[in-house]
């Protein structure tokens, strides 16, 4: 068995060695101390605490014992360990609904690859003197994106990221590099990368409301620019909101930035496309993210939708934009505009694998998939009395908040306030979610016993999507 709690997590020592592996034991289980009461504050909202958190567990990396080349214990123990732990993966990846990974791969192929230290330093397009990278297949998977949102090879420059937030951060700098005295303009509902960003480059940043769908709402924007006409704009448009899924009206936001005397020279969009920017070309009659618009940047990230088993993503703006960032740098024998220095070579390699088998006609038919299991989920919510809301362009439905963190927490589930959601995938399954829907029932009714009435989410997720007694 797991050895005694020290301070606030579990330690595994190496004198245990393999006898303190049960055939029960978890390396990432959650330690089953009673939770304290959330933190509040004044508005009765759940706070972080700093710190180590109670259900965080530990692994010790001890020293290797003087005879263990002969015993063979340590190698023993560490298998052991890793054996498990893939068996724990294995059962939390049954209970993966509340975020946006795509958990149905299979890169054995890819296997022979993993023994190489590939590393993709600098520009994808300028070879360095480090040799073993992988910029052909990197190459590759920008122009297979730069086909999707139509912009001529010449025309564009990108990169593969470590993340979805690296493409942000990328976007908006070389928006703010383009217009250094622009305010970034940003729905409250934006990943909370770009209000990092904002930070991270010291500036000006206005939140822009938004519709209860959580689409940016044009008439605050209108509002908001008129009052600053005299700054440039640098806006940063949610292909998909990390909450809700909303699609912005990026038509809309181009007409609101023209009408208040904004010309294309006096403003940058950045798309944050992180999930739906993939999903989006394969909607039918879903507005179009093309650079044929007056749009400075698009990112999406490449472990979401598309599957790859390593946070990346994929960043792409225009040529002419790029030269405000790049620099010469000696040491690579090449130039460099990317955030990071080193990159994940194997990434392109998992992008450019999946690309070829799927393509286009593949990830229509998932897309399609994901839509139509939404809309299952959502229809199965609404008849077992529970308030649920799904966006039009959209494959996250969201509901009210499980009362239990237990359940929360089990199901993986992503919660705001008094809402949860389901993102779902092309991992998602119709079974998948009648045993979430079942489960769900089933302890709602416990929760229910009290007496207490269905909560009110109009304002969440609007009248027609609430199913509270006041609004049934």
């Amino acid at each position: 068995m797991v050895g005694p709690l020290e301070s606030d997590h579990t330690i595994l020592a190496m004198s245990e060695k393999v006898e303190i592996l049960s055939d029960d034991f978890d390396p990432t289980a959650v330690v089953t101390e009673p939770l304290p009461s959330p933190v509040t504050n004044g508005g009765g909202e759940r706070e972080m605490v700093l710190g180590r958190n109670v259900h965080t567990t530990s692994l010790a990396v001890t020293e290797p014992e003087s005879n263990d080349e002969f015993t063979g214990d340590k190698e023993a123990y560490m298998a052991s360990v890793l054996a498990r732990y893939r068996k724990t993966l294995v059962e939390r990846t049954k209970y993966h609904l509340g975020y946006p990974y795509n958990l149905d791969f299979d890169y054995g192929a890819l296997g022979q690859l993993q023994h190489f230290s590939i590393n993709n330093l600098g520009d994808p397009f300028i070879e360095s003197n480090y040799g073993v990278h992988s910029r052909p297949f990197e190459v590759g998977v920008l122009d297979w994106f730069a086909r999707l949102w139509e912009i001529e090879r010449d025309d564009y420059w990108g990169y593969i990221t470590n993340c979805g937030t690296e493409g942000n951060l990328h976007g908006i700098l070389v928006g703010r590099e383009m217009l250094p005295d622009g305010i970034l303009y940003a729905s409250t509902e934006s990943h909370y990368s770009v209000f990092k960003a904002a930070r991270m480059y010291r500036m000006e940043c206005d939140k822009v409301d938004t519709l209860i769908s959580g689409e940016i709402d044009c008439d605050d924007l209108r509002g908001k620019l008129l009052a600053n006409k005299d700054k440039p704009a640098i806006l940063n448009v949610n292909i998909g909101t990390t909450v809700k899924g909303a699609v912005d009206d990026l038509d809309l936001v181009i007409k609101t930035l023209e009408e208040c005397g904004f010309s294309h020279d006096r403003f940058y969009i950045h798309c944050d496309g992180a999930l739906f920017g993939l999903m989006m070309p394969f909607v039918k009659r879903a507005p179009k993210v093309t650079f044929n618009k007056p749009i400075g940047s698009v990112s999406v990230s490449g472990h979401k939708f598309v599957g790859c088993p390593m946070p990346c993503g994929v960043q792409i703006t225009r040529m002419k934009h790029i030269k405000v960032l790049s620099s010469n740098v000696e040491y690579l024998a090449s130039r460099d505009a990317t955030i990071m220095g080193s990159r994940n070579g194997h990434a392109p390699l998992f992008l450019w694998y999946t690309l070829n088998r799927k393509g286009y006609k593949g990830f229509q038919k998932e897309v399609q998939k994901c839509l139509r299991n939404a809309h299952y989920l959502k229809d199965r919510l609404r008849e077992a009395g529970i308030s649920a809301m799904l966006n039009e362009l959209s494959s996250t439905v969201v509901f009210e908040r499980p009362k239990d963190e237990e359940f929360v927490r089990r199901w993986q589930l992503a919660c705001q306030g008094e809402i949860a959601h389901v993102v779902v995938m092309p991992s998602v399954t119709i079974e998948k979610l009648d045993h979430f829907l079942k489960d769900l029932v089933e302890h709602r009714s416990i929760w229910c016993k009290d007496g207490s009435q269905t909560p009110c989410l109009a304002k969440d997720v609007g009248t027609n999507n609430c199913v509270c007694p006041a609004h049934k």
